[in-house]
């Protein structure tokens, strides 16, 4: 069965490719109800991790921890994270292939999506446009290990427009190209894409992002209201869990004329009671912060320049849901602002889209930043990037064959030290500028001596006869999801390595969940 898994932060959600139909798949809960949604939850006992429905079910219970937003913690990741919890560490991968096989199962065996046994689960996954190399590295081989046939993966503002272009082909004549904007605020990121779509394909012109906001920062401002400072001192684990589950289930309430929401807090603390909230005190709270989401938004509109022009502003997201953020947008961009009757499911509506290969779901991505490597000019005196993929670089589709780009030269030193990194603009010279995000760097033997060297990272570089005689290529491959690889190879000793290139965090970090995270300037692709 071919799916669209959009993995969002508090809510996982599958909807199927069924003879042109792409329903929403539902699933049997703990508590008995039926839910269109998957909890992306875990639970951490001393000697025992659960996910999903079954961590659920243990968010009252004492000695358990429950994580409610592991998506977020993806962010600085590599594949040696571990996520502190529970009085334990625990690779962050190996948390991500738990909660993948426990979806898994539920659809095979807890959900409506009929699926035949033995039956494989193709899957096309929607990531947030901001994220980088690594974050797609593990939410990718997680999947794959959890039992899913992977098909691609697509940015989630690029998903949602491939739903609104389909829906909108069949309410119109359809076949014009439109320009549109779609505005995606999830529960832990908000991502914006300006997309021309068109009857075969949809192009990414421009991205941009905030990589940590959500909707889970409404709850947080919620629960700040519902407890003064001795209070959330003294809340533990399991308790900061209920009472932020409880602040969303507040937060989910609201309605354009609600004036005060009540949080239990008698789920979190006996004894604790109730308080009121006016609504018009939290909206003064995410008041800016919305703000800077639509500013994002301005930014890429001016970006299209003055000639150009937006046909709709496509608003999908749960995070949306709250009313301040329609009427924000509605003050800024007035009739343009449409928002989708889907908001929850439109991403993972038009990732089965995507999957089941229609005509017009096909989207092509783009480079966001200038992709290359330092190299070393003037004998050593001054370092310049080398663009091996220019901002704007049009991505392949998935069934196309790859971007490669290739290097050939004569070394002078011992040893290839390569140091990767993205940036949003180069200058003439060859100096990255604007924002820089740095990926890998790793190092390849020139001599061939030091071709059975695995570990070269004792070995000092330096100038060496033996290496300037040998021919080294370099062959950088670029697929459909913007993952790179290269390829380095010795041409005249015959000997190649090859690497995967990603924006890995260092071996041993170790995070902890629900830590402070730093709110950073918006990110721009």
């Amino acid at each position: 069965m071919k799916l669209g898994i959009d993995f969002g932060t508090t809510r996982i959600v599958v909807a199927a490719a069924d003879r042109g139909n792409y329903p929403v798949v539902s699933f049997d809960a703990s508590d008995g109800e039926t839910r269109d949604w998957f909890p992306p939850t875990i639970a951490f006992s001393l000697n025992q991790i659960l996910y999903g429905w079954e961590a659920l079910a243990h968010q009252g219970d004492p000695g358990w921890t429950l994580i409610r937003s592991l998506k977020r913690e993806l962010h600085g990741g590599g594949p040696h994270t571990q996520l502190e919890a529970g009085g334990r560490s625990v690779l962050v991968l190996d948390l991500l292939t738990g909660l993948a096989q426990a979806l898994a199962r539920a659809l095979r065996e807890h959900s409506n999506a009929s699926i035949k046994p033995g039956e494989p689960l193709e899957a096309v996954l929607g990531i947030p446009a901001n994220s980088n190399s690594n974050q797609r590295y593990l939410t990718a081989e997680a999947f794959r290990r959890g039992g899913f046939a992977l098909l691609g993966m697509l940015n989630e503002p690029s998903a949602a427009s491939v739903e609104f272009a389909h829906r909108h082909r069949k309410e119109s004549a359809g076949g014009q190209e439109e320009t549109i904007l779609v505005y995606d605020l999830g529960g832990g990121t908000f991502d914006a894409s300006i997309l021309r779509t068109a009857e075969k394909e949809n192009i990414v012109v421009a991205t941009a992002g905030l990589p940590h906001f959500g909707g889970d920062d409404f709850d947080e401002m919620i629960a700040e209201l519902a407890l003064d400072e001795e209070r959330r001192v003294l809340l533990d684990a399991a308790e900061s869990f209920r009472l932020l589950e409880e602040c969303r289930e507040r937060k989910e309430a609201i309605k354009p004329t609600t004036k005060r929401v009540t949080v239990d807090l008698e789920s979190v603390r006996a004894g604790w009671g109730s308080v009121n909230i006016t609504v018009g005190l939290f909206e003064s709270l995410a008041r800016p912060r919305i703000q800077q989401s639509v500013d994002v938004v301005e930014g890429l509109i001016k970006s299209l320049g003055p000639i150009a022009s937006l046909d709709a502003l496509y608003v999908t997201g749960g995070g949306s849901e709250l009313p301040l953020v329609s009427r924000m947008l509605r003050e800024s961009f007035g009739r343009s602002v449409k928002r989708s009757a889907y908001t929850r499911a439109a991403t993972a509506i038009g990732l089965a889209i995507h999957a089941d290969d229609q005509p017009g779901a096909q989207v092509r991505e783009r480079f966001g930043r200038a992709f290359g490597v330092w190299r070393e000019a003037d004998h050593g005196r001054r370092a310049w990037l080398d663009v091996i993929f220019e901002r704007g670089t049009v991505l392949p589709f998935a069934k196309q064959p790859p971007l490669v780009r290739e290097r050939r030269y004569y070394p002078v030193h011992n040893i290839g030290h390569f140091r990767y990194l993205e940036a949003g603009d180069v200058t003439r010279d060859g100096e990255p500028a604007g924002d820089l995000a740095f990926w890998d760097e790793i190092r390849f033997p020139f001599d061939p001596a030091l071709a059975e060297v695995l570990d070269l990272s004792q070995v000092p570089v330096e100038h060496n006869e033996a290496a300037q005689g040998q021919e080294i290529h370099e062959r950088f491959i670029c697929d459909a999801n913007g993952a790179v690889r290269v390829e380095l190879s010795n041409a005249t000793a015959h000997y190649t390595r090859t690497f995967d290139l990603a924006r890995w965090a260092q071996n041993h970090e170790t995070v902890k969940p629900g830590a402070k995270r730093r709110r950073g300037p918006k990110e721009i692709r």
